[in-house]
């Protein structure tokens, strides 16, 4: 077969994102699965690495979200209503579980629920073996309580397409558990006092809101090649997806024309992803099912916020051409109130953006390469007249991309090499809390003489956090969780011919003051060989 553009065929891909869970996990001293020689019409459930959510062990209550079949493109509506045996808002701890099922065939989509127009979940779906798989992803929502606190309209999609060829029907059960509090009722600890969806692009906020912050869950989908944003170029080199600047992306927050936040988007693949679905069947890629939003700390524009006024706040993303669609920002407003004022006056102090970056060099060739550098700062810095005395907030965030795409003729092969890290400290008073992120995506696919396409694909997420107050660290974190793949399947046959093999693994560690979790899984062919725990 002649080699043929590989990332045309990514880009043809239908696709439409948390904890996932699955069987009890294996002892490490237990003999291992053996795995078949190749893929099989069934597998494994899909599994992630990641840890449980911690829960108070306490009397809970459950109330049922949503129960949905979905096989086109109509929403779920419904109504929620906050659980009366568990008293007036007598928890401190909710927890929010998508049980899913579906078999035949079908491509990865993305879906949402929202409450009451906040959204508290994006996810999106494993692609099902013929036989059939099942799946649960949980989401602690604590961060909602002001959403979960009265009746609400409940919306949930996932949009679907099922035909004579595309069969698979995603039937789900969404349902929140309450926990209910120990002793005397208080909202957990960082529970905002209101949650607001970003509707339009004007905000009002209460006149004694004392912190503010913005969570955006952003992602690039569609099926287009915003899609794959990391892979596109500039409009003079020769490859299938095009953006006018290259690849560099970043995500934008404005309160009146004004910018103030950026942050490096994350770098989703959905379970179809690569050109290769047999990567994930078992093992899905960072936050492929549990989406989780960029975070920006507005309270340096509070003070501006806090006039009674309605004031335009915009996200968008830098790097997409003009006209082009294909990325996702629904928004929520996170606020905190001073209850010992009725209005908190103060100011902004300081607004300083540096010069972005953006340069791609493409350098014709066997194979043709295209290097990618990009980058912007910010920091912002505002005051507050509270009850509890002045309170000053800074907003440092430095964002950077380096990228190495290479690709042959017909793009075959196709390989890329990136970098993004996300830097931020927000200092409050004489507290710092400085988050470095890094997001590394490696990997290539190839098709052979034996028209057989392979793909190798390693994915990073990463995370270092400090807290410190006058030079004395008060707490920190360290996360990785690393994903790494090799699956390869012969093209242009029944899905029976296909002869798959792959493997996958991930490695989840998070380790710092509050304690430690490492956890290790395997697979082979879609059977689950190693599940380790270290901690």
């Amino acid at each position: 077969m002649t080699p043929r553009k590989i990332m045309s065929m990514i880009s043809g891909l239908t696709l439409a994102a948390g904890l996932l869970l699955a069987a009890p996990a294996a002892h490490a001293d237990q003999a291992p699965a053996t795995p078949p020689a190749e893929f099989t019409t069934d597998w494994h459930d899909p599994v992630t690495a990641a840890p449980p959510i911690a829960t108070p062990g306490t009397r809970t209550c459950e109330v049922t979200l949503a129960e949905a079949r979905f096989r086109d493109f109509t929403p779920y509506r419904g109504s929620y209503a906050p659980p009366e045996e568990c008293g007036d808002a007598r928890w401190n701890k909710v927890v929010l579980r998508l049980d899913g099922k579906v078999k035949g065939r079908q491509y990865d989509r993305l879906g949402y629920l929202t409450l009451g127009g906040v959204e508290v979940f994006r996810t999106s779906t494993p692609e099902p073996s013929p036989d059939g798989i099942a799946w649960s992803v949980e989401k602690d929502v604590t961060r909602y309580r002001d959403t979960l606190s009265r009746p609400q309209p409940v919306e949930m999609l996932i949009g679907n397409v099922v035909n004579d060829t595309y069969t698979g029907v995603l039937d789900v059960r969404v349902t929140l558990t309450f926990h209910t509090a120990r002793g005397a009722v208080k909202p957990a600890a960082g529970t905002p006092d209101r949650v607001l969806p970003l509707t339009g692009a004007t905000l009002t906020t209460p006149r004694n809101t004392e912190r503010i912050l913005a969570e955006v869950y952003a992602t690039g989908s569609g099926g287009g090649c915003e899609e794959f944003w990391y892979l596109t170029v500039p409009d003079a080199a020769p490859y299938s997806c095009k953006a006018t600047d290259g690849p560099y992306r970043e995500v934008r927050i404005s309160v009146d024309g004004r910018l103030a936040g950026i942050a490096a988007p994350f770098p989703h693949v959905w379970t179809g992803g690569w050109s290769n679905p047999f990567l994930w069947y078992v093992t899905p890629a960072p936050r492929a099912f549990d989406v989780q939003p960029i975070v920006y700390d507005l309270t340096p524009f509070a003070a501006l916020l806090n006039d009674g006024r309605a004031h335009r706040v915009e996200v968008s993303v830098a790097g997409v051409p003009a006209g082009q669609t294909g990325w996702s920002v629904p928004t929520n407003v996170l606020l905190w109130q001073d209850e010992g004022r009725e209005v908190v006056t103060g100011g902004l102090d300081r607004h300083e953006v540096g010069v972005p970056r953006n340069s791609s060099v493409h350098t014709p060739g066997s194979p043709d390469v295209l290097e990618t550098t990009g980058g912007g700062s910010l920091t912002v810095a505002g005051h507050l007249d509270t009850s509890h005395g002045r309170v000053s907030t800074t907003v440092t965030r430095t964002v950077d991309h380096h990228s190495t795409h290479r690709w042959g003729a017909e793009e075959n092969p196709d390989a890329l090499s990136a970098r993004w890290t996300d830097d931020e400290t927000v200092t409050v008073g004489r507290t710092a809390t400085r988050t470095h992120r890094t997001y590394t995506m490696d990997g290539e696919i190839t098709v052979g003489a034996d028209n057989r396409l392979r793909t190798v694909l390693a994915i990073g997420d990463r995370a270092a956090v400090d807290v410190v107050r006058n030079g004395k660290r008060l707490s920190w974190s360290r996360l990785d969780d690393t994903y790494t793949g090799d699956a390869a399947f012969t093209l242009g046959v029944p899905r029976e011919q296909r002869r798959a093999v792959g493997t996958s693994a991930e490695r989840y560690r998070l380790h710092g003051t509050g304690g430690c979790y490492d956890r290790s899984l395997r697979t082979v062919q879609g059977t689950l060989v190693e599940d380790l725990r270290r901690c």
